[in-house]
């Protein structure tokens, strides 16, 4: 790149350089032109997200026993990716099988390594998440399951800023109005979350639960957001072999949690499987399960949409625990909800999409004429980024490539 140009290999045509505003932009266009199949798999990822969220703060108060875990939560998250390790392999096989001809083999060694080294970056969410995946246990030894989704919803707002700093994801005026919305929803319920017999400020167990929700939503909000970036960042890579690595990753940063679990508490922690009942099983597959489609979202979709269809899970955590448990769905839980999907629709509305700025880089225009008078094509161009410069061309400039 030179003087804010790009120069083609094989042709040597000159492009304007895309910037992280004119990526920002192409994504935005990208999501007003999604096909009727890009819909269908947006609605299935949200209602399978929304029964396995939904479900597993259900299954981990079940695993309760006097209102603790009779196991380890660090092996529960290392079964857990276990299982999704075996899955990716079990696809990975399919999907070789299925290649066409000419295709580069998913299974050779020398694929397999230069993934491994593009794929590096997944080491981080992994960490993040085997953190993150400890941390829902502990929140549930503070708040009911229906307040622990709720406060996950508080990720909403992180994730929104982390894209707007790290990805330079572009929110309109209502979008971010909308966000609002959902942290006052958030606080309606709220106001009655603690244990009975305790104080909001003063006791040690409040505090400890307002230094765990505020890990709780920082960690893996940045982890969702680092995930789509690694994930989008080798897009041509399959999917079942990007999860391979990351939940490899995530595997053994449990397995090294499990190690220093048996060096504090001694070797007989170190039983993977004591204290596991039927609903930790269930716990674990559900887990798997929901890791396995969150891939899908951060590849195909993107992370405000993983985190919007968490938020509908709330409702169904709330009457479930209500009709297992006898937990009280409050005045205040039915008015938190309401807000919760008021801001929904009003973050999702036609009427909140960003506008895109008005055309002024004349400058741009005439570097990009100059450069291409003396040439016969001009290469068609179809990727986002590369969209937005060569918008800034015309669309009565554009020719198809010719060989030469």
């Amino acid at each position: 790149m030179k003087n804010g140009m790009i120069e083609c290999s094989v042709c040597h045509s000159k492009l304007v350089s895309p910037t992280t505003k004119s990526v920002s932009r192409a994504y935005d266009r990208h999501k007003n032109r999604v096909s009727s199949k890009q819909r269908f798999l947006n609605v299935v990822l949200v209602v399978g997200d929304c029964m396995l969220v939904g479900l597993q703060p259900i299954l981990v108060y079940m695993s309760k026993v006097d209102g603790r875990f009779k196991f380890s939560p660090i092996s529960v998250n290392f079964l857990t990716e276990l299982a999704k390790v075996l899955f990716a392999i079990v696809m990975l096989l399919f999907q070789a099988r299925h290649q066409k001809v000419g295709e580069k083999p998913l299974l050779s060694m020398s694929t397999f390594l230069q993934a491994a080294r593009n794929n590096a970056l997944l080491a981080v969410p992994a960490f993040l998440y085997a953190i993150n995946n400890y941390l829902k246990f502990i929140m549930q030894l503070y708040f009911n399951p229906a307040t622990v989704k709720m406060l996950s919803n508080l990720k909403v707002l992180v994730i929104a800023v982390l894209l707007k700093i790290i990805m330079r994801r572009r929110f309109s005026i209502i979008q971010w109005e909308a966000l609002a919305l959902l942290l006052i929803g958030i606080s309606v319920n709220q106001l009655r979350s603690l244990p009975e017999g305790t104080t909001a400020l003063g006791l040690p167990v409040a505090t400890g639960a307002y230094i765990y929700t505020l890990i709780f939503v920082t960690v893996p909000s940045f982890a969702s957001v680092y995930n789509e970036y690694a994930l989008k960042s080798q897009y041509d890579t399959s999917i079942y072999l990007q999860n391979l690595f990351l939940y490899g990753y995530g595997a053994m940063f449990n397995f090294l949690g499990i190690l220093v679990t048996a060096i504090i508490k001694g070797p007989e922690s170190f039983d993977i499987l004591q204290g596991h009942s039927k609903a930790t099983m269930l716990l674990i597959f559900n887990n798997a399960a929901q890791g396995i489609l969150s891939s899908f979202f951060f590849k195909y979709a993107d992370t405000i949409l993983k985190k919007y269809s968490s938020t509908v899970a709330t409702i169904f955590t709330g009457i479930a625990s209500a009709a297992l448990f006898g937990h009280k769905l409050t005045m205040n839980f039915m008015l938190g909800i309401s807000i919760v999907f008021i801001s929904m629709h009003q973050f999702f509305s036609p009427l909140s999409k960003v506008k895109d700025e008005p055309q002024n880089g004349m400058l741009e225009l005439r570097e990009v004429e100059e450069n291409h008078r003396s040439k016969d094509s001009f290469i068609n161009m179809t990727a986002g980024a590369n969209e937005e410069a060569s918008h800034r061309v015309g669309s009565d400039e554009r020719q198809p490539f010719l060989p030469t």
